[in-house]
C-alpha cells in the first residue's frame, strides 16, 4: 500500500495532474506563466485548479460535501415541518382546552339558571357572554336551548335561530369537543350542558375558536423559523465546505475505489455488522469485541488477545466461535438470552485468516414474533371462516360451519344455540332464555353437554342468559369458580368440569339489532383460559357469522313461503285420462324454488294436453308468476283451443299483465323471460300437435330405441310476440312411443351448453322402452348434478292408442229422416259394448244433437262414439255457430233439448275445428238414470221438433 501511495505522488509531480500543487518552476507552472495576460495573477490558476478538483468524479471530498449538505437540508426541512406540525397540534390542543374551559365556566356560572328562566334570556345572557368571550379569548360563547334556539351569539343576527350541529351528546349531559363547520366556519367547538338543581339538562353552552384563527397564530411564526432554517442551511453549507476541504487535503485527493481498498478490512469488521461484533484470529485469539458483544456474553474488560477458550464461555458458544463453518442466524441459548449468531471468514478481505462473529439478542424478538404469529393465525382463521361459513342458505348448516371453523384453532369445543323462531325463518319476537342447541363441534360421544336439538332454558344467573337477554358477551375464565354458571344444573356442571372443560366465552349472535342466539366457546385440559383478547376476537368472528345466519334465516322464510305458494299452484295429482301414461319430476334449485311448471289437462275426444313452462328467476315472484300462467293455460284449455291459438292468447295475456304492472305505482317486476310448450295428443288417431313460445322442443323416444327432437317452429317467449304468428308441428306417434317435455334446467348449466345437454338427454332416453316413472328417475339421475343451479321440471308420457273396437263412427246426411237410422245404429253399438243401462239417455242425447246439426248446421255431419273411462258422444257439422243453453218458456215449442243434454250428460261442450264445430258429451259407463214415464213421454213428444 505504501508503494502504491509513493507511486501516486510521484506520478502527480511528474505529470502535473490536477491534484498536484505545481510551482512556477515546474513545466506546468512555466506554461501557466507564459499564458498569463497583463493584470492577471496566480489566483486565476489556483481557481482553475480548485474547480478541476471539485468536478473530479473521483474526489471523496465532493461526495462528502454533497452528502453533508443533503443531510443537513433534510434535517432542517424535517425540523421545520415537525415544528409547524407540533405548533399546530399544540395550538389546536390549546384551542380545545380553552374552548372547553370557557364553555364549562360559562355553563356553571352563577345566575345562569336564573337568566334562562327569565322572560328574555338573550337580553340577560348576551352581554355576559360577550364579556366572557373576550376574557376567554374565544370567537363566541353560544347558549342555546334544547330545541336548538340560539340565546347568545357573537353574531347578533344568529340570535333566535335554530342551531344545527353535533350537540346531541351535550344535550344528554356530556361535555365534548369537536371540529365542526358552523356559522363561523370550520371551528374547534366545545360544548357543555347547563343543568338545573335536579341534574336535568336545560341548555347547552358552546365555545368555538375558528381553525383559521388557530392557523394564523402558526403562520405568524413561520417566517421567522423559515429565515432561521435558511441561515442554518447556509451555515451548514459553509461548515461542510470547510470539512470537505480539510478532508480533501487529508486524503490527498484519493478516489472512492482507492479508499475502499485501503479500508476494506476496517469496513468488513466495523461497518458490515450492526450488533455485537467479535473478531477471532486464525490462532483462536480474540482480537476485538465491541461493547454490545461484551454485554451479551458478559465478557470481562481485558479480553483482547486472549484465547477464546479462556473467556469463560460455555462449551457450545466456544465451539461456535472456533469452528471452521459459517453460521447464519443460528439461535443459541447463552445464560438467559437467545442469541442469533452470524459468522463469516475474513480471508477475502485480509491477508490472514480470521473470522467475524456478530451477535443479536432475539429474546424479545422471539416473544414479539410469537404474538405476531398468533395475530396472523387469528387473521387467517377469520379469513378461512369467512370463506367457509355461509356456503349454504341453511340455518343449521351455517351454525355447524361456524362451530367447525373454530375447532380446534380457537376453542376446543364450540356449541351454538338458536332461538326457535330463527330456525323456522322468523324474526324472534323478544329475547328469551329458551334456546335450542343447533350445532356442536369438538366433543366425543360421551360428552356431558346438552345434545344437538335439545331445547334448553338457561337460568337467569348463567352467562348464556346474560348474553341473550342483554346482548353482550360474557367471559368466564375459570368455570370452577363461577357460581352463576353452576346454578343451571349443578350435577351436569360437575360432570363438565370432570370432562376437562375449564374456561368459557359466551358471545351473542346479533344481526340487524336482533339477538338470534348464542355461541359458547369452551377450552379444556392444557389450553390457556380465555382472556379479553380472545373475547374480542370471538366477537369479531361471531359478528361475521351472524350475518350469514341471518341471511340463511331470511332465505328460509322466503323459501318456505315460496314452497307453500308453489305447492298450492302446482298440480297435486295428475288427472285420470286414457291417452297417455304420465310420470313427472320437479326438482327445485339449490337456491330455492323457481318458476318451472308442468300440467296435464284432459281434453274431450280422448285427447290430452301436456304443458311445460318456465319463468326466469327464483322465489316468490317466480312462483306467483308461474301460478298466473298455469291458471291462464287452464282457462284457455277449457275452450279447447289449438296449441298455436292458445299460445297466441297466452302471449297477449302476458303482454297485458306486463303493461298493467308497469303502470302500477308499486315496484312490481313484470313477467319477463317466460316460455311455454303446449302439446295435444289424440289417442284415437295418434296425432301429436305441438307449439312453443321460446321453449326447448319435446323429445320423442320411439319403441325401437331411437330418440328424435320434434322440429317445432320457434316463436318468441311469452310477452315478446309482438303480433308474430305461432306455428305448430304435427307428428303421428306409434303406440308405445314416449314423449319427454322438460325445462332448460335439465339440459343446460354452467358447465354444459345447450347442444351438449340435448345430446345427453337423447342418450338418457335411448334404449329399450321403459315405464314412464322409471324413465323419469333414470333421466334425472343421469342428467342432473347433486346440487342443480336451476330448477327442473320433467314430464314423461307414453302414448297409448284407443282400440278401434272402442270407436264407432257414422256419417249423417243432412236430412231429418237420417236421424232415426243413426240413432238405431248407436243403440246397437251400445248393446254390443254392454252399455244397455245408459242406452236410453245416450239415444236421447244423440237424437237432440244430431237433429240440431241437421236443422241448424251444415254438411258434413259426422257422429262418433268413444268408449274409454267414460262414453264420449261427438256430433260434428260444418257450421261454426255454437248453441247456448237456455230455459225455455211454457209457450215455447222448442228450446229444451240442450237443457236435457246438460241434465243427463256428466259433461258437455263445443270445440271448433278447421271445418266447423263438434258438440261432445261425456257419460259414466254405468249407472242407469231413472227418467220416469212422464219425462220419457215428454222427450218422445219433442223428439222431432227439439230446437237448441
Amino acid at each position: 500500500m505504501r508503494a502504491n501511495w509513493t507511486r501516486r505522488l510521484w506520478r502527480r509531480r511528474v505529470t502535473g495532474s490536477p491534484h498536484s500543487s505545481a510551482g512556477p518552476d515546474s513545466p506546468a507552472g512555466a506554461a501557466g506563466g507564459a499564458l498569463k495576460g497583463p493584470g492577471e495573477d496566480a489566483s486565476a490558476a489556483g481557481g482553475a485548479q480548485w474547480w478541476r478538483r471539485w468536478t473530479d468524479g473521483r474526489s471523496v471530498a465532493r461526495e462528502v460535501f454533497l452528502l453533508q449538505l443533503v443531510l443537513v437540508a433534510v434535517l432542517i426541512v424535517a425540523a421545520l415541518v415537525a415544528f409547524v406540525v407540533q405548533t399546530r397540534r399544540e395550538t389546536m390542543a390549546d384551542a380545545r382546552h380553552r374552548t372547553m374551559a370557557a364553555a364549562q365556566s360559562f355553563a356553571h356560572s352563577p345566575g345562569m339558571l336564573a337568566a334562562l328562566n327569565s322572560d328574555n334570556p338573550s337580553a340577560v345572557l348576551q352581554p355576559l357572554a360577550e364579556a366572557a368571550r373576550k376574557d376567554a379569548g374565544v370567537d363566541a360563547l353560544i347558549v342555546y336551548e334544547l330545541d336548538g334556539i340560539t340565546l347568545t351569539h357573537s353574531d347578533p343576527t344568529q340570535l333566535g335561530k335554530h342551531v344545527i350541529g353535533p350537540y346531541a351528546q351535550a344535550a344528554e349531559g356530556k361535555s365534548f369537543t369537536r371540529t365542526f363547520e358552523g356559522a363561523l366556519g370550520l371551528s374547534v367547538i366545545s360544548a357543555a350542558p347547563v343543568k338545573d338543581s335536579t341534574g336535568k339538562v336545560v341548555a347547552v353552552v358552546s365555545a368555538p375558536v375558528t381553525v383559521e384563527r388557530v392557523q394564523d397564530s402558526v403562520n405568524r411564526q413561520l417566517p421567522m423559523f423559515t429565515a432561521s432554517a435558511a441561515g442554518a442551511l447556509a451555515l451548514a453549507a459553509g461548515g461542510a465546505a470547510l470539512v470537505s476541504g480539510r478532508l480533501r487535503r487529508l486524503t490527498h485527493g484519493l478516489g472512492p475505489a482507492e479508499m475502499t481498498r485501503m479500508y476494506e478490512h476496517h469496513d468488513a469488521v466495523l461497518h458490515a455488522v450492526r450488533e455485537g461484533v467479535l473478531i477471532v484470529g486464525a490462532d483462536g485469539r480474540l482480537l476485538l469485541a465491541n461493547d454490545e458483544a461484551r454485554q451479551l456474553l458478559e465478557l470481562p474488560d481485558d479480553i483482547e488477545g486472549r484465547p477464546v477458550t479462556s473467556l469463560g464461555l460455555d462449551a457450545r458458544t466456544t465451539n461456535l466461535l472456533l469452528s471452521d463453518e459459517t453460521l447464519t442466524d443460528q439461535v443459541h441459548l447463552a445464560a438467559d438470552r437467545l442469541l442469533a449468531f452470524n459468522k463469516r471468514f475474513t480471508t477475502r478481505f485480509a491477508g490472514h485468516r480470521g473470522s467475524v462473529v456478530t451477535l443479536r439478542d432475539t429474546t424479545e424478538l422471539r416473544a414479539v414474533t410469537g404474538r405476531a404469529e398468533v395475530a396472523r393465525e387469528r387473521l387467517r382463521l377469520l379469513y378461512d371462516a369467512g370463506t367457509r361459513i355461509g356456503s349454504t342458505l341453511d340455518v343449521v348448516r351455517t351454525a355447524e360451519e361456524l362451530a367447525e371453523a373454530t375447532v380446534p384453532r380457537f376453542a376446543d369445543v364450540v356449541t351454538v344455540e338458536l332461538l326457535d323462531p330463527v330456525l323456522l325463518g322468523d324474526e324472534p319476537a323478544e329475547a328469551s332464555t329458551l334456546l335450542r342447541r343447533a350445532a356442536v363441534a369438538g366433543l366425543q360421544e360421551d360428552h356431558p353437554l346438552y345434545a344437538v336439538g335439545e331445547l334448553i332454558r338457561f337460568a337467569p344467573s348463567t352467562p348464556q342468559a346474560t348474553g341473550v337477554l342483554h346482548g353482550r358477551s360474557v367471559l368466564e375464565p375459570d368455570l370452577a369458580a363461577s357460581p352463576g354458571w353452576r346454578q343451571q344444573d349443578p350435577e351436569r356442571a360437575e360432570r363438565i368440569l370432570r370432562y376437562g372443560l375449564h374456561s368459557l366465552a359466551v358471545v351473542p349472535l346479533r344481526a340487524r339489532g336482533m339477538v338470534l342466539g348464542l355461541v359458547d366457546f369452551w377450552r379444556s385440559d392444557a389450553s390457556q383460559p380465555f382472556d379479553q383478547e380472545d373475547l374480542n376476537f370471538a366477537e369479531e368472528l361471531v359478528g361475521r357469522a351472524a350475518v350469514s345466519i341471518d341471511n340463511a334465516r331470511r332465505f328460509t322464510r322466503e323459501h318456505g313461503l315460496a314452497v307453500t305458494l308453489q305447492r298450492s299452484l302446482m298440480p297435486r295429482a295428475l288427472p285420470e285420462q286414457d291417452a297417455l301414461d304420465v310420470a313427472h319430476r320437479y326438482l327445485p334449485a339449490q337456491s330455492g324454488v323457481g318458476g318451472d311448471w308442468f300440467d296435464v289437462i284432459p281434453l274431450p275426444g280422448a285427447r290430452v294436453a301436456l304443458v311445460v313452462g318456465d319463468v326466469v328467476g327464483h322465489g316468490l315472484h317466480a312462483a306467483a308468476t308461474m301460478g298466473r300462467l298455469r291458471i291462464a293455460v287452464h282457462n284457455f284449455s277449457s275452450l279447447d283451443l289449438a296449441p298455436d291459438e292458445l299460445l297466441k292468447h297466452l302471449d297477449e295475456v302476458v303482454a297485458s299483465i306486463d303493461m298493467q304492472d308497469e303502470k302500477a305505482e308499486a315496484d312490481v317486476p313484470g313477467i319477463t323471460g317466460a316460455t311455454c310448450l303446449y302439446v295435444i295428443y289424440d289417442a284415437v288417431s295418434g296425432r301429436l300437435t305441438a307449439a312453443t313460445a321460446g321453449h326447448p322442443p319435446p323429445a320423442v323416444a320411439h319403441p325401437d330405441g331411437t330418440v328424435k327432437f320434434l322440429d317445432v317452429p320457434a316463436s318468441p317467449p311469452l310477452g315478446l310476440g309482438a303480433g308474430l304468428p305461432v306455428e305448430t308441428a304435427e307428428l303421428t306417434l306409434p303406440e308405445g312411443a314416449t314423449l319427454a317435455l322438460y325445462t332448460d334446467g335439465l339440459i343446460e348449466d354452467r358447465d354444459r351448453d345447450l347442444d351438449e345437454g340435448m345430446g345427453a338427454l337423447r342418450a338418457a332416453l335411448a334404449g329399450p322402452p321403459r315405464i314412464p316413472d322409471d324413465l323419469c328417475a333414470s333421466v334425472i339421475k343421469t342428467m342432473l348434478p347433486s346440487k342443480p343451479t336451476d330448477d327442473v321440471a320433467l314430464l314423461v308420457a307414453q302414448a297409448r292408442r284407443m282400440d278401434p273396437a272402442d270407436v264407432a263412427e257414422w256419417d249423417v246426411a243432412c236430412d231429418p229422416a237420417a236421424v232415426g237410422p243413426v240413432r238405431n245404429a248407436c243403440a246397437r253399438k251400445l248393446a254390443e259394448w254392454g252399455l244397455e243401462d245408459i242406452s236410453f239417455a245416450t239415444e236421447l242425447i244423440l237424437s237432440e244433437l244430431i237433429t240440431n246439426a241437421v236443422r241448424y248446421g251444415g254438411d258434413p255431419i259426422h257422429v262418433r262414439l268413444l268408449r274409454g273411462r267414460t262414453l264420449i258422444c261427438e256430433v260434428s257439422d260444418g257450421s261454426s255457430t255454437s248453441p247456448h243453453i237456455r230455459r225455455a218458456k211454457d209457450t215455447d215449442e222448442g228450446g229444451r233439448g240442450l237443457f236435457l243434454v246438460a241434465r243427463y250428460a256428466e259433461q258437455w261442450g263445443t270445440r271448433y275445428t278447421g271445418r266447423g264445430k263438434t258438440l261432445w258429451t261425456s257419460q259414466a259407463l254405468h249407472g242407469e238414470e231413472d227418467l220416469g214415464e212422464d219425462l220419457g213421454e215428454m222427450l218422445l213428444s219433442q223428439w222431432d221438433d227439439t230446437e237448441l
